[in-house]
C-alpha cells in the first residue's frame, strides 16, 4: 500500500494522497450509473493505494440490508457470502447502523471476523471500513483490506474520497429511481395541474423568446422530462429563441445559441440528451451557422416509446460509436436501456469496463497492427461486433448473447481445474509472451506493484518458486497455451 498507509503521515505525503483521490473522483465524475461509480472507487483504492481489495455496499430500499455492487482486487465476485449484509450485523451492517468509521491493522484478532484462518492465509492485516452518509442518512458502506499497516489518518483520505463518491452515488440512485419510475408511468405533461410542458420550458428558457406551434397535447413521462432537460441545457447557455412544434407524429423543440463556444463543448453538454433520443428513435442535430457564435439545436422525439423487446445496454467512449450502435439497435428493434442490469447484455469498445460486466458485446475497432489487448479478452466478452454489422446482425449477436451463447468469436477452452482469476490469468498470459511487468501494467491499465502483487498470488496458487516455474506449471495444467 502507499506509503501513506505504511507509516508516519507528513503532510506532503498527505497531499499526494488527496491528490490520487482527485484522480478517482475524476474518473467517475459525470458518472449517472451507481455500479460504475462503484467500481472506479474500489479499482481507485487498489490500483492507487495498493489495497489487497476493497468493496461497497449499497443500502437496499427498505433499508434493512446492504447489497455488494462492486468488489475490485483480491476478490471481485458480488455474489458471494457478503453479497448481502443485514444492517446491524457484522463489521460492515454495524459501520452502515451506527455510522462510526472504523480502522484496524488486527484483523484476525477481531472477535467479529467470520473466518480468521482466512485473514491469515491471505495476509490481511489491515481493516477501514467507512460510512457512506446523505443527510444523516446512510446509503451504503466502503470497506478497505490491506496487507499492510494502515495508520489512523488513511480515515481522512478515505473520508475526502467518500464525500464526493456519496454524492455522486446519491445522484446516481435518485437518477436511476427516475428512470424506472418513468419507465413505468404516464404523465399528461402536467396538463392536470395547469402548468404545460411550453410554461416549465418557458421559465426554464429565461429571457429566450418560445414560440408554441400546434395543440400540446399529452406526453409519455420519460418525453416529458427529456424536453425539459434539454430546456435546462438551453438556459444555461445563451439561447435566444425556441420553437416547440407538436408534429402529427413527433415532437420538435428547435433553438438557437448565441454564444462564443466551442462545438465539441456544446456537444458534450447535450451528450445525455443525444443517447436518450436516439434510444428511443428520435434524433439531435447541432449545427453552426455562418457567425462562428451562433449555433442550431434541433431535438425530434417521437411520441410513441417503442415497445419492450430484447433489451441492450450501450456504453461506449467514443461518442460517435454510442450515436451509431443507438440508430442501429433501435432499427434492429431493440430497447436500449440506460441501467445497469445483470441481465442486459452490454455493448462496449471498452474491454476494461467489460471486466465489471456478465455478458459483453464486445466491438472490435480496425487497427493497423494487432492489438495487445486482443490477448487478454475478458470471460464476459460473448460476442465480437466490427463496424460493418447490420442492424439484422446486431438482433441476432443480441438475441444469441442473451440465450447465453457465444457470437461472432471462437468458444474460448477452459478446464475445471483453472485456480487463477480471469486477471492472473491475462498476466500469465502476457507473461509466456514476453512481456515485462512495465508492459502488462500500461496495457492493462494497473500498477507495477499491482502486477507484482498478482504475480506474487499466481506463485503462491501455483506453488511455484519463480515465474518461469510459474509459466511451466500452468502450460502443464492447460490454464495456458
Amino acid at each position: 500500500m502507499a506509503d501513506s498507509v505504511l507509516g508516519r503521515v507528513d503532510g506532503a505525503r498527505l497531499l499526494v494522497d488527496l491528490q490520487q483521490v482527485n484522480g478517482i473522483v475524476q474518473s467517475f465524475s459525470g458518472c449517472q450509473l451507481p455500479a460504475a461509480i462503484a467500481y472506479r472507487v474500489t479499482d481507485g483504492l487498489v490500483e492507487k493505494f495498493g489495497c489487497a481489495f476493497a468493496r461497497i455496499w449499497l443500502m437496499e430500499p427498505e433499508r434493512t440490508m446492504l447489497k455488494l455492487v462492486a468488489s475490485s482486487g483480491l476478490y471481485s465476485r458480488i455474489d458471494g457470502d457478503f453479497s448481502r449484509v443485514p444492517v446491524g450485523a457484522y463489521k460492515v451492517g454495524k459501520i452502515a447502523q451506527h455510522q462510526i468509521p472504523f480502522l484496524s491493522n488486527q484483523l484476525a484478532e477481531e472477535t467479529w471476523v467470520k473466518d480468521r484462518h482466512w485473514a491469515i492465509s491471505h495476509g490481511i492485516k489491515g481493516f477501514a471500513g467507512y460510512p457512506l452518509i446523505v443527510d444523516r442518512e446512510t446509503i451504503g458502506v466502503l470497506a478497505v483490506f490491506s496487507q499492510q499497516v494502515m495508520v489512523a489518518e488513511f480515515l481522512e483520505v478515505l473520508q475526502s474520497l467518500c464525500t464526493s463518491a456519496t454524492i455522486a452515488l446519491e445522484a446516481a440512485i435518485r437518477y436511476q429511481r427516475g428512470v424506472e419510475q418513468g419507465q413505468n408511468a404516464m404523465s399528461v405533461g402536467s396538463l392536470a395541474t395547469g402548468t404545460t410542458l411550453s410554461e416549465q420550458l418557458k421559465q426554464t428558457l429565461k429571457s429566450a423568446q418560445l414560440t408554441l406551434v400546434g395543440m400540446e397535447r399529452s406526453l409519455a413521462l420519460p418525453l416529458h422530462n427529456l424536453l425539459l432537460r434539454t430546456g435546462e441545457i438551453l438556459g444555461q447557455r445563451d439561447c435566444i429563441y425556441a420553437r416547440l412544434t407538436y408534429e402529427r407524429d413527433r415532437l420538435a423543440l428547435e433553438a438557437v445559441i448565441a454564444e462564443p463556444v466551442n462545438l465539441k463543448i456544446l456537444e458534450l453538454d447535450f451528450a445525455d440528451i443525444l443517447f436518450e433520443s436516439t434510444c428511443i428513435g428520435g434524433n439531435l442535430e447541432i449545427v453552426r451557422q455562418g457567425d462562428r457564435s451562433v449555433f442550431q439545436c434541433l431535438l425530434r422525439i417521437p411520441y410513441a416509446v417503442p415497445p419492450l423487446g430484447l433489451r441492450l445496454r450501450i456504453v461506449c467512449r467514443s461518442t460517435l460509436l454510442q450515436r451509431a450502435f443507438s440508430q442501429l439497435a433501435y432499427l434492429a428493434g431493440l430497447t436500449v436501456v440506460a441501467i445497469a442490469d445483470p441481465t442486459v447484455p452490454l455493448l462496449t469498445e471498452d474491454l476494461e469496463l467489460a471486466r465489471s460486466a456478465t455478458a459483453v458485446l464486445w466491438v472490435a475497432l480496425p487497427v493497423k497492427e494487432a492489438s495487445f489487448k486482443a490477448i487478454f479478452l475478458p470471460k464476459a466478452v460473448k460476442a465480437r461486433l466490427d463496424l460493418s454489422i447490420t442492424p439484422q446482425q446486431l438482433q441476432e449477436a443480441v438475441e444469441t448473447v442473451t440465450q447465453g451463447k457465444i457470437w461472432g468469436i471462437e468458444p474460448i477452452k477452459t478446464t475445471e481445474r483453472t485456480i487463477l482469476s480471469e486477471r492472473e490469468l491475462e498476466i500469465m498470459q502476457g507473461l509466456a509472451r514476453g512481456f515485462r511487468d512495465r508492459d502488462l501494467a500500461t496495457q492493462l491499465i494497473i500498477s507495477e506493484s499491482t502486477v507484482k502483487f498478482h504475480i506474487n498470488n499466481i506463485l503462491a496458487k501455483l506453488k511455484a518458486k519463480t515465474r518461469f516455474q510459474a509459466l511451466y506449471l500452468a502450460m502443464k495444467q492447460g490454464l495456458i497455451e
